[in-house]
């Protein structure tokens, strides 16, 4: 039987044709799992796998510490990288009579005991090396897109936190102090002594009690040095309300404080005793759905510890999460300016932050300078005010913040309220206020100073809901700022300020409802020709008989009697 070459170079590549003489084909299939004791080990100039220099690393085929002539005797396999590339052919070895093969072949053993017949195939591709290439500024980046495939890092970087926590999602911490973001810990205890694990995460919405224990060495040291026996580790750090705040950490709006319910001393060795040690945490947390964390406090237990050889401390943490009440409690006692639509005359409610109060604009006092005091602006009524603003020799920056601070009030609104009922914590009630302030890029007066000098407030209204009961609502709001550049701004003393209110009613009217359709009688022209000869005969027709008459009074009689069907 004459055995031709495959022209496969990797097992498992498929059916190969073994071609015997009188042109009988016979399958050659790929093993795998032929296990071959009898190959050469080919000594590779590079052993890649020799990573201790006069040492035998085991299972590297090519290290020449190991002075091994055959290291398949000794080792169970070979590393990647320690011998050369080869592929082989093998069929089962009852289907050879002779090979006449150019190529190295042999009859092993594979893994279940049945002969292999093999054929090393010569396949230069398996040891081809390719020399270093020289890179240059010129086609760097060339190479890098051709042959580049996905970045994780850009991957990372263009991915933003989730707007909200979910439950069971690790709630975020921040320590201002290091500027650090972390996780609120919930330590529990691990392996059959319950050592205490410090990483295990607290879940959102997930109440939850742990117990663990510490063992301690030196106490005496531990005593004070150890953050875990020190009430202050728990609590000098803020909780972040939603994930989002990750990406504005110097917004107090997303960081939450944890207030301190109970004393608690820091650890104080007095003596033999290690006093004030913490041993219970209780976290209350208290949640509004998708707004985050509204209130974290937390409260310690504290016991007094022996210096002795082999001391142990057995501490209970516990998480309780809550629904926060406060904000809905607070919005049902506040006053409305209407239910549900706006009354003509009552103040506009905006919200900042979580707090509900009227929209205000500038207020003088009685020599034309801007009072603290401010005029609250009322549903549907245009206004207009203005006062003079006395200036500080201030840099600039400073300057536009008061200028600003003045015209819209010392927080500036972020929504205005839909209707006059608005709960402050259901956003979707609210809408959001739009805003232009000054552009200032394209200022080149090096002692030029731009500056907001008027305010105008523009409401966009209109009426919703029934014609017999109308509900004026607040479609949209937007705060537009009029700017001038002010050269030698330390020169000026007082600036004039403006604010304007203006109201819009976008309120598109329906079509009036129409009426039932009416009945549209049409009859012959000549219908009522019998009838107007008969009537026109004078008196003397009246004498005669009265078929006529009598036969129109049946016809009327048919019409109003179909009509009332």
């Amino acid at each position: 039987m004459r055995l031709l070459p495959s022209t496969r170079d990797a097992p498992g590549d498929g059916v190969n044709p073994l071609r015997a003489r009188g042109g009988l084909d016979f399958p050659m299939c790929i093993s795998p799992h032929v296990h071959l004791a009898a190959r050469t080990t080919a000594v590779l100039p590079i052993c890649v796998c020799d990573l201790t220099p006069g040492t035998c690393d085991v299972n590297c085929c090519c290290d020449k510490d190991c002075y091994l002539l055959h290291p398949r005797t000794v080792f169970s396999f070979c590393l990647p990288g320690s011998v050369r590339s080869s592929s082989w052919m093998c069929v089962d070895d009852s289907l050879i009579f002779r090979s006449n093969s150019p190529f190295p072949s042999g009859v092993f053993m594979d893994s279940n005991g049945i002969r292999q017949f093999c054929v090393h195939v010569n396949n230069s591709k398996l040891n081809y090396f390719q020399k270093l290439q020289k890179v240059n500024a010129t086609h760097f980046e060339a190479l890098a897109t051709e042959f580049g495939g996905g970045s994780f890092t850009s991957t990372f970087q263009t991915q933003s936190p989730p707007p909200h926590y979910r439950a069971g999602d690790p709630i975020l911490t921040y320590f201002p102090k290091w500027s650090v973001i972390s996780l609120l810990r919930q330590p529990a205890g691990i392996g059959a002594g319950g050592l205490c694990a410090e990483s295990n995460p607290a879940g959102f919405l997930e109440s939850k009690s742990t117990t663990c224990a510490r063992f301690f060495k030196n106490l005496t040291s531990s005593c004070t040095l150890d953050p875990a026996l020190n009430a202050a580790s728990y609590y000098n750090f803020t909780v972040l309300k939603v994930p989002k705040g990750v990406t504005d950490l110097q917004n107090m709006k997303f960081q939450v404080p944890v207030t301190l319910v109970s004393q608690a001393g820091s650890p104080l060795l007095s003596g033999n005793t290690c006093q004030n040690v913490v041993s219970q945490v209780i976290y209350e947390i208290e949640t509004n759905g998708t707004f985050g964390i509204q209130k974290v406090s937390v409260s310690f237990g504290q016991t007094n510890l022996t210096v002795e050889p082999g001391t142990s401390l057995q501490q209970h943490f516990l998480i309780r999460f809550t629904a926060f009440q406060q904000s809905t409690a607070a919005s049902l006692t506040g006053p409305r300016s209407g239910n549900p639509g706006y009354v003509f005359g009552k103040p506009l409610l905006a919200l900042t932050g979580d707090i509900s109060d009227s929209m205000t604009l500038l207020q003088s006092q009685g020599d034309g300078i801007c009072s603290v005091k401010r005029h609250e602006v009322q549903f549907g009524m245009n206004a207009v005010s203005g006062c003079k603003l006395r200036l500080e020799k201030v840099d600039c920056s400073h300057l536009r913040q008061e200028i600003y601070e003045t015209l819209h009030g010392k927080t500036s609104p972020e929504y205005v309220a839909i209707f006059g009922n608005a709960d402050p914590a259901q956003k979707s009630e609210w809408t959001r206020i739009l805003s232009r302030n000054c552009s200032v890029s394209a200022m080149y007066c090096i002692s030029c100073c731009v500056i907001p000098v008027s305010l105008e407030i523009q409401v966009l209204w209109a009426y919703v809901g029934l014609q017999s009961n109308p509900q004026a609502h607040v479609s949209g709001a937007r705060f537009l700022y009029q700017c001038q550049s002010i050269k030698d701004y330390q020169q000026v003393t007082e600036v004039t300020l403006t604010t304007v209110v203006t109201f819009v009613d976008i309120t598109q009217k329906p079509e009036p409802p129409r009426g039932q359709p009416r009945i549209d009688w049409k009859l012959p022209f000549d219908f009522f020709f019998p009838f107007k000869v008969v009537f026109s005969r004078g008196v003397d027709s009246q004498k005669g008989p009265a078929s006529p008459i009598l036969i129109l009074c049946l016809i009327v009689l048919g019409v109003l009697k179909l009509e009332t069907k």
